[in-house]
């Protein structure tokens, strides 16, 4: 950098996903929350914070030993990688699982998603579209991209976009959805999304920095499948533990957005009419 050149500023949205993405699919195995979603969401950070939240994760992996990325669904249930819990006694579990909440706690890290309830969003376009409905990641990657990045306006920074790495069919499309917004916009219907006061091509071309793709061993992107799936569950059950946690710790997207500003700008819950938040 010569003298008198600026850094530019760089707000980093890592991304994980959840659920299944095709519309029409059935779900599997339901598990055991009865929920059935789609999501793609995780963490922003900062890029002159990722040294300090790099580090947090490498004391905590250090002080439990944990050799296997720090994948959320086997940590919930002592499996795989972390069948080894299921040997400790209830007082380590529990020592263990505060530690690594602390982890997301004192991460220098934000949450955000956007998390589609899948039935919903069927009983709204099954019969208007039929077979042509888009797959649920285009949807979910646009909105959760779009809101980054207006945070990040709003912030005075530019938006690194860096899901996790998937498999290519999956990946290709994410490029796909990620230079369509640089160059079209989005891809929702003007008149149905001018509520929310979408970002311009021309934003979006002069706010989203670069698209890189990481390994599930990148600490931050255990950060953000960490993140996504508390965020998930509050779409359902907003005494959720680890979300309510998270709220109260002031971690989420919301926390940094004036209230009224929450169904436009925060994490988006979408097609939910027919679900009943539990209280």
């Amino acid at each position: 950098m010569t003298e008198g050149q600026k850094k530019i500023p760089i707000l980093n949205l890592y991304l994980d996903d959840s659920g299944t993405r095709h519309p029409s699919k059935k779900p599997g195995k339901m598990p055991a929350h009865g929920c059935d979603w789609f999501a793609l969401g995780g963490v922003l950070v900062r890029d002159e914070d990722e040294d300090e939240a790099r580090r947090l994760h490498t004391a905590f992996v250090g002080k439990w030993d944990v050799t296997t990325p720090l994948h959320s669904s086997e940590i919930r249930s002592r499996n795989e990688g972390f069948f080894w819990l299921r040997d400790k006694s209830k007082d380590e579990q529990a020592a263990f699982y505060e530690d690594l909440y602390c982890l997301m706690r004192d991460a220098p890290v934000t949450g955000i998603a956007c998390v589609i309830d899948r039935p919903g969003y069927n009983a709204r376009y099954a019969e208007k579209y039929i077979e042509n409905r888009w797959m649920l990641c285009k949807t979910a990657f646009s909105v959760v991209v779009e809101r980054a990045a207006k945070f990040s306006i709003s912030q005075g920074y530019r938006l690194r976009v860096l899901p996790e790495k998937c498999n290519k069919p999956e990946d290709a499309a994410l490029t796909a959805y990620y230079r369509e917004l640089r160059t079209e916009g989005l891809p929702f219907d003007a008149k149905n999304s001018g509520k929310y006061t979408p970002l311009t091509k021309d934003q979006f071309a002069a706010t989203l920095y670069d698209l890189r793709f990481k390994a599930k061993s990148s600490p931050m992107a255990q950060l953000a499948d960490l993140y996504l799936w508390p965020v998930c569950m509050g779409g359902y059950h907003q005494e959720n533990r680890p979300y309510r946690r998270l709220l109260e710790d002031r971690k989420l997207i919301e926390c940094l957005l004036p209230e009224a500003d929450h169904a436009t700008l925060g994490s988006k819950y979408s097609c939910f009419e027919g679900v009943v938040r539990k209280e």
